[in-house]
Protein backbone atom coordinates (compact mmCIF):
# COMPACT_ATOMS: atom_id res chain seq x y z
CA UNK A 1 0.00 0.00 0.00
CA UNK A 2 2.86 2.22 1.20
CA UNK A 3 4.76 1.02 -2.09
CA UNK A 4 1.31 2.12 -4.17
CA UNK A 5 1.10 5.70 -2.20
CA UNK A 6 4.94 6.69 -3.26
CA UNK A 7 4.04 5.74 -6.86
CA UNK A 8 1.14 8.10 -6.84
CA UNK A 9 3.24 10.66 -5.49
CA UNK A 10 5.81 10.48 -7.93
CA UNK A 11 3.31 10.46 -11.22
CA UNK A 12 1.70 13.36 -9.62
CA UNK A 13 5.12 15.36 -9.23
CA UNK A 14 6.68 14.49 -12.51
CA UNK A 15 3.63 15.73 -14.07
CA UNK A 16 4.06 18.79 -12.68
CA UNK A 17 7.77 19.05 -13.57
CA UNK A 18 6.84 18.57 -17.54
CA UNK A 19 5.22 22.05 -17.45
CA UNK A 20 8.51 23.13 -16.93
CA UNK A 21 9.43 25.42 -19.79
CA UNK A 22 11.50 23.98 -22.41
CA UNK A 23 15.53 24.87 -22.13
CA UNK A 24 17.59 27.22 -24.08
CA UNK A 25 19.38 26.81 -27.41
CA UNK A 26 22.10 23.78 -26.51
CA UNK A 27 25.29 25.60 -24.85
CA UNK A 28 27.04 22.21 -25.80
CA UNK A 29 26.13 22.32 -29.69
CA UNK A 30 27.91 26.46 -29.31
CA UNK A 31 31.34 25.92 -28.02
CA UNK A 32 31.40 23.12 -30.15
CA UNK A 33 30.95 25.68 -32.93
CA UNK A 34 33.27 28.34 -31.34
CA UNK A 35 36.25 25.38 -31.23
CA UNK A 36 35.64 24.89 -35.30
CA UNK A 37 35.86 28.77 -35.61
CA UNK A 38 39.68 28.82 -33.39
CA UNK A 39 40.42 25.85 -35.71
CA UNK A 40 39.68 27.91 -38.96
CA UNK A 41 41.76 31.16 -37.17
CA UNK A 42 44.37 28.90 -36.41
CA UNK A 43 44.44 27.57 -40.23
CA UNK A 44 44.73 31.08 -41.31
CA UNK A 45 47.55 32.06 -39.12
CA UNK A 46 49.75 29.04 -40.58
CA UNK A 47 48.48 30.10 -44.10
CA UNK A 48 49.03 33.95 -43.72
CA UNK A 49 53.07 33.15 -42.85
CA UNK A 50 53.31 32.63 -46.84
CA UNK A 51 50.83 34.90 -47.78
CA UNK A 52 52.06 37.71 -50.67
CA UNK A 53 50.06 40.37 -48.80
CA UNK A 54 50.93 39.43 -45.48
CA UNK A 55 49.73 42.37 -43.57
CA UNK A 56 45.68 41.81 -44.82
CA UNK A 57 46.31 38.07 -44.15
CA UNK A 58 47.40 38.18 -40.76
CA UNK A 59 44.57 41.36 -40.07
CA UNK A 60 42.07 39.06 -41.18
CA UNK A 61 43.47 36.08 -39.19
CA UNK A 62 43.43 38.20 -35.86
CA UNK A 63 39.90 39.67 -36.68
CA UNK A 64 38.85 35.76 -37.30
CA UNK A 65 40.60 34.89 -33.45
CA UNK A 66 38.41 37.40 -32.24
CA UNK A 67 35.38 36.37 -33.51
CA UNK A 68 36.22 32.83 -32.65
CA UNK A 69 37.49 34.08 -29.09
CA UNK A 70 34.34 35.86 -28.36
CA UNK A 71 31.97 33.01 -29.52
CA UNK A 72 34.07 30.65 -27.58
CA UNK A 73 33.41 32.94 -24.29
CA UNK A 74 29.84 32.65 -25.02
CA UNK A 75 29.39 29.07 -25.70
CA UNK A 76 31.80 28.44 -22.23
CA UNK A 77 29.47 31.10 -20.24
CA UNK A 78 26.11 29.41 -21.78
CA UNK A 79 27.50 25.95 -20.75
CA UNK A 80 28.23 26.69 -17.18
CA UNK A 81 25.03 29.09 -16.44
CA UNK A 82 23.12 25.27 -18.16
CA UNK A 83 25.36 23.17 -15.67
CA UNK A 84 24.70 25.15 -12.26
CA UNK A 85 20.81 25.69 -13.56
CA UNK A 86 20.35 21.81 -14.14
CA UNK A 87 22.60 21.58 -10.53
CA UNK A 88 20.76 23.68 -8.65
CA UNK A 89 17.06 21.48 -10.01
CA UNK A 90 18.53 18.38 -9.14
CA UNK A 91 19.20 19.83 -5.73
CA UNK A 92 16.02 21.10 -5.00
CA UNK A 93 14.34 17.52 -6.22
CA UNK A 94 16.59 15.63 -4.27
CA UNK A 95 13.26 14.10 -2.17
CA UNK A 96 11.61 13.29 -5.52
CA UNK A 97 14.96 11.83 -6.99
CA UNK A 98 15.33 9.52 -3.48
CA UNK A 99 11.67 8.69 -3.46
CA UNK A 100 11.81 7.93 -7.33
CA UNK A 101 15.25 5.36 -6.84
CA UNK A 102 13.40 3.98 -3.61
CA UNK A 103 10.76 2.68 -5.34
CA UNK A 104 12.32 1.91 -8.39
CA UNK A 105 14.28 -0.28 -6.45
CA UNK A 106 11.63 -1.62 -4.01
CA UNK A 107 9.60 -2.57 -7.14
CA UNK A 108 12.95 -4.11 -9.24
CA UNK A 109 13.53 -6.25 -5.98
CA UNK A 110 9.80 -7.45 -5.07
CA UNK A 111 8.73 -10.84 -7.44
CA UNK A 112 5.92 -9.69 -9.73
CA UNK A 113 2.90 -12.05 -8.43
CA UNK A 114 4.12 -10.47 -5.09
CA UNK A 115 4.11 -7.16 -6.48
CA UNK A 116 0.19 -6.65 -7.36
CA UNK A 117 -1.08 -8.62 -4.09
CA UNK A 118 -3.67 -6.22 -1.97
CA UNK A 119 -4.78 -7.35 1.73
CA UNK A 120 -8.10 -6.81 1.01
CA UNK A 121 -8.39 -9.63 -1.77
CA UNK A 122 -9.18 -9.91 -5.43
CA UNK A 123 -10.29 -6.83 -5.58
CA UNK A 124 -7.89 -4.54 -4.45
CA UNK A 125 -5.34 -6.56 -6.13
CA UNK A 126 -7.56 -5.73 -9.17
CA UNK A 127 -6.85 -2.04 -8.27
CA UNK A 128 -3.47 -1.97 -8.17
CA UNK A 129 -2.50 -3.94 -11.26
CA UNK A 130 -4.30 -1.16 -12.56
CA UNK A 131 -2.64 1.79 -10.91
CA UNK A 132 0.84 0.39 -11.66
CA UNK A 133 -0.28 -0.48 -15.08
CA UNK A 134 -1.13 3.40 -15.23
CA UNK A 135 2.23 4.43 -13.58
CA UNK A 136 4.84 2.21 -14.72
CA UNK A 137 4.92 4.64 -17.87
CA UNK A 138 5.40 7.44 -16.02
CA UNK A 139 8.03 6.03 -13.88
CA UNK A 140 9.87 4.80 -16.73
CA UNK A 141 9.99 8.16 -18.28
CA UNK A 142 10.74 10.25 -14.69
CA UNK A 143 13.75 7.68 -14.58
CA UNK A 144 14.59 8.33 -18.30
CA UNK A 145 14.61 12.34 -18.06
CA UNK A 146 16.69 11.69 -14.28
CA UNK A 147 19.01 9.73 -16.24
CA UNK A 148 19.73 12.14 -19.43
CA UNK A 149 19.92 15.30 -16.67
CA UNK A 150 22.71 13.49 -14.84
CA UNK A 151 24.46 12.81 -18.13
CA UNK A 152 24.19 16.09 -19.52
CA UNK A 153 25.12 17.70 -16.40
CA UNK A 154 28.68 15.59 -16.74
CA UNK A 155 28.96 16.00 -20.33
CA UNK A 156 29.09 19.85 -19.58
CA UNK A 157 31.69 20.02 -17.03
CA UNK A 158 34.01 18.28 -19.51
CA UNK A 159 32.75 20.66 -22.36
CA UNK A 160 33.86 23.34 -19.83
CA UNK A 161 37.22 22.07 -18.72
CA UNK A 162 38.21 20.93 -22.99
CA UNK A 163 36.52 24.81 -23.76
CA UNK A 164 38.43 26.26 -21.08
CA UNK A 165 41.28 24.81 -22.19
CA UNK A 166 40.39 25.57 -26.27
CA UNK A 167 40.05 29.46 -25.23
CA UNK A 168 43.75 29.08 -23.78
CA UNK A 169 44.87 28.06 -27.28
CA UNK A 170 43.11 30.57 -29.10
CA UNK A 171 44.65 33.22 -26.88
CA UNK A 172 47.85 32.10 -27.64
CA UNK A 173 47.08 31.66 -30.83
CA UNK A 174 45.76 35.43 -30.95
CA UNK A 175 48.76 36.86 -29.26
CA UNK A 176 51.16 35.17 -32.20
CA UNK A 177 49.20 36.97 -34.76
CA UNK A 178 49.11 40.31 -33.46
CA UNK A 179 52.78 39.83 -32.67
CA UNK A 180 53.23 38.67 -36.48
CA UNK A 181 51.18 41.55 -37.37
CA UNK A 182 52.63 44.22 -35.61
CA UNK A 183 56.27 42.54 -37.50
CA UNK A 184 54.71 42.67 -40.76
CA UNK A 185 54.06 46.41 -39.98
CA UNK A 186 57.03 47.36 -39.08
CA UNK A 187 58.56 46.00 -42.66
CA UNK A 188 55.86 47.52 -44.45
CA UNK A 189 57.70 48.93 -47.57
CA UNK A 190 55.03 49.37 -50.29
CA UNK A 191 52.45 52.37 -48.55
CA UNK A 192 52.35 55.59 -50.87
CA UNK A 193 53.24 58.30 -49.47
CA UNK A 194 51.21 61.98 -49.55
CA UNK A 195 53.21 64.02 -47.54
CA UNK A 196 56.68 64.13 -45.35
CA UNK A 197 56.06 64.44 -41.44
CA UNK A 198 58.27 68.06 -40.50
CA UNK A 199 59.05 66.62 -36.43
CA UNK A 200 59.92 70.15 -35.76
CA UNK A 201 57.12 71.36 -36.70
CA UNK A 202 54.79 69.00 -35.05
CA UNK A 203 56.54 69.45 -31.76
CA UNK A 204 55.86 72.92 -31.95
CA UNK A 205 52.33 72.37 -33.03
CA UNK A 206 51.96 69.89 -30.05
CA UNK A 207 52.90 72.42 -27.14
CA UNK A 208 51.39 75.08 -29.13
CA UNK A 209 47.92 74.00 -28.80
CA UNK A 210 45.15 72.58 -25.58
CA UNK A 211 42.60 71.43 -27.87
CA UNK A 212 41.91 68.83 -30.39
CA UNK A 213 40.69 71.23 -32.34
CA UNK A 214 43.67 73.47 -32.62
CA UNK A 215 45.65 71.26 -33.19
CA UNK A 216 43.51 69.78 -36.37
CA UNK A 217 43.46 73.11 -37.61
CA UNK A 218 47.40 73.22 -37.66
CA UNK A 219 47.83 69.50 -39.65
CA UNK A 220 48.42 71.04 -43.30
CA UNK A 221 51.24 72.73 -41.26
CA UNK A 222 53.24 70.00 -40.71
CA UNK A 223 53.76 68.42 -43.90
CA UNK A 224 56.34 69.07 -46.40
CA UNK A 225 56.07 68.21 -49.70
CA UNK A 226 52.32 67.31 -49.95
CA UNK A 227 51.05 65.54 -53.28
CA UNK A 228 48.28 67.87 -54.52
CA UNK A 229 44.11 66.28 -54.08
CA UNK A 230 42.69 63.86 -52.05
CA UNK A 231 41.80 60.08 -51.81
CA UNK A 232 38.24 59.25 -53.64
CA UNK A 233 35.46 60.89 -51.82
CA UNK A 234 33.74 58.56 -49.22
CA UNK A 235 30.40 60.73 -49.24
CA UNK A 236 28.29 58.35 -50.95
CA UNK A 237 29.29 55.37 -47.67
CA UNK A 238 27.60 58.23 -45.16
CA UNK A 239 26.34 56.17 -42.95
CA UNK A 240 27.67 52.95 -43.96
CA UNK A 241 31.13 52.61 -42.57
CA UNK A 242 31.99 49.72 -40.74
CA UNK A 243 33.48 50.84 -36.97
CA UNK A 244 36.80 50.91 -36.73
CA UNK A 245 37.06 47.83 -33.72
CA UNK A 246 34.83 45.33 -32.40
CA UNK A 247 33.28 46.07 -29.10
CA UNK A 248 29.70 48.09 -28.14
CA UNK A 249 29.56 51.73 -27.78
CA UNK A 250 29.68 52.44 -24.18
CA UNK A 251 29.03 56.77 -24.29
CA UNK A 252 27.23 58.58 -27.45
CA UNK A 253 27.64 61.80 -28.91
CA UNK A 254 27.35 64.52 -26.31
CA UNK A 255 26.75 61.92 -23.10
CA UNK A 256 29.04 62.94 -20.21
CA UNK A 257 31.11 60.67 -18.63
CA UNK A 258 31.75 59.96 -14.48
CA UNK A 259 33.36 63.18 -14.64
CA UNK A 260 30.73 65.34 -16.10
CA UNK A 261 32.62 65.94 -19.56
CA UNK A 262 30.94 65.89 -22.70
CA UNK A 263 32.80 65.13 -26.24
CA UNK A 264 31.37 65.31 -29.26
CA UNK A 265 32.56 61.82 -30.82
CA UNK A 266 31.29 58.13 -29.14
CA UNK A 267 33.74 56.03 -26.79
CA UNK A 268 33.55 52.29 -27.36
CA UNK A 269 34.37 49.41 -25.06
CA UNK A 270 36.58 46.52 -26.47
CA UNK A 271 38.01 43.47 -24.83
CA UNK A 272 42.02 44.23 -24.46
CA UNK A 273 44.46 43.91 -27.46
CA UNK A 274 41.44 44.03 -29.99
CA UNK A 275 42.56 45.39 -33.45
CA UNK A 276 41.56 48.63 -35.09
CA UNK A 277 41.47 49.29 -38.57
CA UNK A 278 40.50 52.24 -40.69
CA UNK A 279 36.83 51.50 -41.89
CA UNK A 280 38.34 53.28 -45.45
CA UNK A 281 41.05 54.64 -47.44
CA UNK A 282 42.81 57.60 -45.57
CA UNK A 283 45.73 59.46 -45.56
CA UNK A 284 47.57 59.14 -41.55
CA UNK A 285 47.63 62.59 -40.58
CA UNK A 286 49.45 62.20 -37.56
CA UNK A 287 49.69 59.26 -35.04
CA UNK A 288 51.42 59.62 -31.45
CA UNK A 289 50.58 61.04 -28.12
CA UNK A 290 48.14 64.32 -28.05
CA UNK A 291 47.04 66.12 -25.29
CA UNK A 292 44.94 64.05 -22.49
CA UNK A 293 44.06 61.67 -25.41
CA UNK A 294 46.45 58.86 -25.13
CA UNK A 295 47.67 57.71 -28.31
CA UNK A 296 46.13 59.09 -31.40
CA UNK A 297 45.85 58.24 -35.09
CA UNK A 298 44.19 60.93 -37.15
CA UNK A 299 43.12 59.65 -40.52
CA UNK A 300 41.73 61.84 -43.75
CA UNK A 301 39.62 59.53 -45.65
CA UNK A 302 38.88 62.69 -47.93
CA UNK A 303 39.94 66.72 -47.81
CA UNK A 304 37.69 68.03 -45.03
CA UNK A 305 36.82 65.05 -43.18
CA UNK A 306 39.21 64.01 -40.06
CA UNK A 307 39.08 60.45 -38.17
CA UNK A 308 40.50 60.55 -35.05
CA UNK A 309 41.26 57.41 -32.71
CA UNK A 310 42.38 57.56 -29.53
CA UNK A 311 42.65 55.65 -26.81
CA UNK A 312 44.89 52.84 -28.73
CA UNK A 313 48.70 51.05 -26.84
CA UNK A 314 50.17 50.10 -30.09
CA UNK A 315 49.95 52.77 -33.25
CA UNK A 316 51.06 51.76 -36.28
CA UNK A 317 51.76 52.94 -39.60
CA UNK A 318 53.78 56.72 -40.44
CA UNK A 319 52.15 60.09 -41.20
CA UNK A 320 52.08 61.21 -44.58
CA UNK A 321 51.26 57.42 -46.12
CA UNK A 322 48.27 56.17 -47.45
CA UNK A 323 46.36 53.19 -45.99
CA UNK A 324 43.53 50.28 -47.60
CA UNK A 325 40.67 50.36 -46.28
CA UNK A 326 40.58 47.76 -43.34
CA UNK A 327 44.19 48.18 -41.96
CA UNK A 328 45.43 47.87 -39.41
CA UNK A 329 46.50 51.33 -37.24
CA UNK A 330 46.55 49.64 -34.01
CA UNK A 331 45.89 47.51 -30.89
CA UNK A 332 44.11 48.09 -27.54
CA UNK A 333 46.12 47.96 -24.67
CA UNK A 334 44.92 45.84 -21.56
CA UNK A 335 46.10 42.46 -19.46
CA UNK A 336 48.51 39.92 -21.07
CA UNK A 337 47.49 37.38 -22.39
CA UNK A 338 45.68 34.41 -20.25
CA UNK A 339 44.21 37.30 -18.27
CA UNK A 340 41.10 37.41 -20.75
CA UNK A 341 40.22 33.99 -19.50
CA UNK A 342 36.83 34.29 -18.45
CA UNK A 343 36.05 31.94 -15.08
CA UNK A 344 33.21 29.70 -14.97
CA UNK A 345 32.44 29.78 -11.62
CA UNK A 346 30.94 33.15 -12.10
CA UNK A 347 28.86 32.45 -15.36
CA UNK A 348 26.69 35.89 -14.49
CA UNK A 349 29.29 38.23 -16.01
CA UNK A 350 28.20 41.84 -17.14
CA UNK A 351 30.43 42.78 -19.47
CA UNK A 352 33.39 43.53 -17.38
CA UNK A 353 35.80 42.01 -19.86
CA UNK A 354 35.52 44.71 -22.35
CA UNK A 355 37.28 46.85 -20.10
CA UNK A 356 39.35 48.83 -23.12
CA UNK A 357 38.29 51.80 -24.59
CA UNK A 358 38.46 53.90 -27.76
CA UNK A 359 37.20 57.40 -28.19
CA UNK A 360 36.05 58.33 -31.98
CA UNK A 361 35.61 61.62 -33.32
CA UNK A 362 34.65 62.71 -37.03
CA UNK A 363 35.35 66.37 -37.98
CA UNK A 364 34.40 68.28 -41.37
CA UNK A 365 36.52 71.29 -41.97
CA UNK A 366 37.56 71.10 -38.52
CA UNK A 367 33.92 70.76 -36.96
CA UNK A 368 33.03 67.59 -35.18
CA UNK A 369 30.21 66.00 -36.60
CA UNK A 370 28.40 63.08 -34.30
CA UNK A 371 29.89 60.23 -35.50
CA UNK A 372 26.76 57.79 -35.61
CA UNK A 373 26.33 60.17 -39.15
CA UNK A 374 28.74 58.38 -40.58
CA UNK A 375 29.28 54.52 -38.92
CA UNK A 376 26.73 51.65 -39.07
CA UNK A 377 26.28 52.29 -35.22
CA UNK A 378 23.12 49.53 -34.43
CA UNK A 379 24.11 46.77 -32.14
CA UNK A 380 21.75 44.29 -33.63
Amino acid sequence: MKLLAAVAGIFFAGALAAQEPAATPDPAEAARTAADRLSRAGRMLNDAQGARNRVKALSETVHAYEDGLEAMREGLRRAAIREETLTRELQSREDDIARLLGVLMSMGDTPAPVLTLHPSGPVGTARSGMILAEVTPALNSRASDLRETLNEVAILRGLQQTAADRLAEGLQGAQKARTALSQAMADRTDLPRRFTEDPVKTALLIASTETLEGFASGLSEIAVDEAPGSLPGIAERKGQLPLPVQGRILRRAGEQDAAGIARPGIVMATRPRALVTTPAPATVRYRGPLLDYGNVIILEPQAGILLVLAGLDVVYGQSGQVLPGGSPVGLMGGAAPGADLIIPDAPQQTGAERSETLYIEVREDNSPVDPAQWFKTDEG
